[in-house]
């Protein structure tokens, strides 16, 4: 289930390269890279789900609400973050001439039902 909602997310997104779903102490549930991805996704998801923490802590401590979504852009890819409730989350990889806007909406389509399945 969690391998072909990330191969549909990819593949859908023009640029698309990875995917994963991981929870917040860095334990990868699912991933799923392109064979021309040429990055390592674990990596990116440990990396950056510590930085999702310290933004999430920074949130409720400007009452700004729940975190929803993050993305890091840099030379070379960018990330979109999803959170999946308060202990997963979904990211995605997508080169930077990438659908940007095709990726936040599959995400955003496809996360009730990964967080139901979750449980």
């Amino acid at each position: 289930m969690f391998l072909e909602s990330l191969r549909e997310i990819v593949d859908e997104t023009e640029g698309g390269v990875a995917g994963l779903i991981m929870d917040s102490e860095g334990i990868p549930v699912e991933s799923y890279a392109r064979d021309d991805a040429g990055l390592d996704i674990m990596t990116i998801g440990i990396e950056f789900g510590v930085v999702l923490g310290s933004i999430k802590r920074a949130a409720e401590s400007l009452e700004a609400g729940r975190t929803r979504e993050v993305s890091i852009g840099t030379e070379k890819m960018i990330t979109i973050i999803r959170t999946l409730g308060d202990t997963y989350f979904l990211a995605i990889a997508i080169r930077p001439d990438g659908n940007l806007g095709k990726g936040r909406f599959l995400m955003r389509t496809a996360a009730p039902k990964l967080l139901a399945e979750l449980g």
